[in-house]
């Protein structure tokens, strides 16, 4: 049994989670990392918008999976990958809940980048 803690999204601590209708597209040093027409958009608390992508969706070849990880109490434990032709910038710049707590629960199979740790995340729209 785990020890850590588990919360339920509420109104002090709402996430929505929604069909982005964009068409989206991660790119670093020149290269598309990821493209999707079928990202889900995040939002939790006050926190800024995240894009989650259908791994399907995501060059993974170009990803590699570190030891890092995080947990958070509203979405679980998550997982990390360095984007390997961006060098110490793109260290740990994807994340993952391989297995979500059931209120966010889409977002299973999903990647998610920091916007820092890469050139661009465009929405791009018809």
């Amino acid at each position: 049994m785990s020890d850590k803690p588990i919360k339920i999204p509420d109104p002090d601590h709402p996430i929505t989670i929604a069909q982005n209708p964009a068409r989206v597209v991660v790119k670093l040093d020149g290269r598309v990392v990821a493209d999707t027409r079928n990202a889900l958009i995040l939002r939790e608390a006050s926190y800024p918008p995240v894009q989650y992508i259908p791994r399907e969706d995501v060059d993974m070849s170009l990803l590699e999976r570190t030891d890092h990880a995080s947990h958070c109490p509203y979405k679980g434990d998550a997982s990390y990958y360095s984007i390997i032709i961006g060098g110490e910038r793109a260290k740990n710049a994807v994340w993952t809940y391989e297995d979500p707590h059931a209120a966010v629960a889409e977002i299973r199979n999903r990647v998610a980048f920091y916007p820092d740790r890469v050139d661009t995340i465009e929405e791009l729209r018809p």
